[in-house]
């Protein structure tokens, strides 16, 4: 039987908001040698990884260093994202900061762009308890013209999002779906909660999790690489949605060796895949201070495995 939402938003204004599903890029942020932001090669990017088939875009993530932005460049990014999707996918704008007030602004800004989700991370650095995470989510739902979605990434946040928590805070009518970046336990803890509730859905953050989280009925998956390699983790999506895991695995098996390089030298980092773009002729450029670039070693091996799946690089 499934759990219907707490019916929280009244406005005509915010149509229920269908949660998110298949696979979402984290899109990396294109920038020039003065760290000034690339707009021309930021839409190549994203007409690359939509042509060949993701379903959605997340803007100004982590992975697109939305951190060492200022507020006017975060939002220049989502206004920039939304007009070069034009519609073809849904987009997803990062809108975490570090009150309510300030995420609900940010969030409705991306409505106003085009955007259908807002991902929002916990309250983080001078932590609260359990009571004011709950709380601090619900505001921003109640008060958002996007679906929010709940980013679970205590690695990053040092904030532990219990899944009954995540649980409770799915019943929101608002809050539609959770992009896990805990382990992989939790995640399935998750999905055991949220299994009946209406309109809530559950993606990994991990490249490593992309197959396994398909395989116990995940519904999503976030991850660097896809900006690098979106046309074959797209196909281990179809393969597992269409039931063939034997595909799917030996799919996965041929690029699980880049999976790790992701994360080498810091986390999250998307130093490696920028290089990787660059070297198959899709600008990924460098990364923001203080951020610091991939040395020459890290460089050499993602080289090695974009050769061994065929990829004719510079």
């Amino acid at each position: 039987m499934k759990i219907l939402k707490n019916r929280t938003i009244e406005s005509e204004e915010l149509k229920m908001i269908k949660a998110p599903k298949g696979i979402y890029v984290p899109v990396i942020t294109t920038f020039n040698d003065d760290e000034s932001i690339d707009f021309a090669s930021y839409k190549k990017v994203i007409d690359f990884v939509i042509e060949n088939g993701v379903h959605g875009l997340l803007i100004g993530g982590t992975t697109g260093e939305y951190h060492v932005m200022s507020a006017e460049e975060r939002k220049s990014l989502i206004k920039a994202a939304c007009e070069y999707a034009a519609g073809r996918v849904p987009v997803m704008a990062g809108v975490g900061c570090f009150t309510a007030k300030d995420t609900i602004e940010l969030a409705n800004f991306a409505a106003e762009c085009g955007a259908e989700y807002g991902l929002v991370l916990p309250p983080y650095y001078h932590h609260t308890t359990d009571a004011g995470i709950v709380d601090f989510y619900k505001e921003i739902a109640a008060n958002s013209k996007v679906g929010i979605v709940i980013y679970n990434y205590p690695g990053a946040t040092n904030v532990e999002m219990p899944p009954e928590m995540i649980y409770e805070l799915s019943q929101e009518e608002n809050i539609v779906s959770v992009k896990e970046s805990a382990d992989f336990g939790h995640l399935c803890q998750v999905l055991t909660l949220t299994s009946d509730v209406d309109n809530f859905t559950v993606f990994t953050g991990e490249e490593h999790f992309i197959l396994p989280t398909f395989s116990v009925g995940g519904q999503g998956a976030f991850g660097i690489l896809i900006n690098l390699l979106p046309k074959e983790i797209v196909k281990i999506y179809e393969l597992a949605m269409a039931g063939d895991l034997k595909a799917a695995t030996e799919l996965n098996s041929k690029i699980r060796g880049i999976y790790g390089l992701m994360e080498v030298e810091g986390n999250p980092y998307p130093g490696p895949v920028k290089a990787g773009m660059d070297m198959i002729g899709m600008k990924g450029g460098k990364v923001r201070k203080p951020l610091t670039q991939p040395t020459d070693d890290l460089k050499a091996k993602m080289k090695e495995q974009l050769i061994k799946l065929g990829y004719s690089v510079k």
